[in-house]
């Protein structure tokens, strides 16, 4: 059975602005504070976290969605990658980030939910008010 979660945040920032945040490697890199290096391109190879992270685009709806297979170290060999889905909503003079990550290996989806608000969202709201 494989693990997944939904969570959710506001960003104080556009959707597009965000967004494209996201997809660029410079941003990317600033907001998490690590090494970062990130394509607007659909089935273009990311990798973040200095390469805890890597993975690709699927499907790209500019200032509204992204879904990416999405890997890190921490995966065993023989699991496929799992799905992240991020989808951007206007939320007053921000952004609602609805985070959605399923198709984690077994035991594992608390740790990235945990990691997802510790390491992005405190980061990303801190980046974007601050900007």
């Amino acid at each position: 059975m494989k693990n997944q979660f939904r969570i959710s945040t506001i960003v104080p920032a556009s959707p597009e602005i965000v967004y494209k945040a996201w997809l660029n490697s410079k941003e990317h890199s600033a907001f998490t504070g690590t090494n970062s290096k990130v394509t607007s391109k659909k089935g273009g190879k990311f990798s973040a976290w200095n390469d805890y992270i890597t993975g690709r685009n699927l499907e790209l709806e500019p200032n509204k969605r992204i879904l990416q297979a999405w890997r890190s170290t921490d995966f065993p060999e023989s699991a496929e990658d799992s799905r992240l889905e991020l989808i951007f909503k206007k939320e007053g003079k921000g952004t609602m980030l609805i985070l959605i990550h399923n198709n984690i290996p077994e035991g594992q989806a608390e740790s990235y939910k945990k990691g997802w608000k510790d390491f992005y969202f405190i980061s990303m709201k801190k980046y974007f008010k601050e900007k």
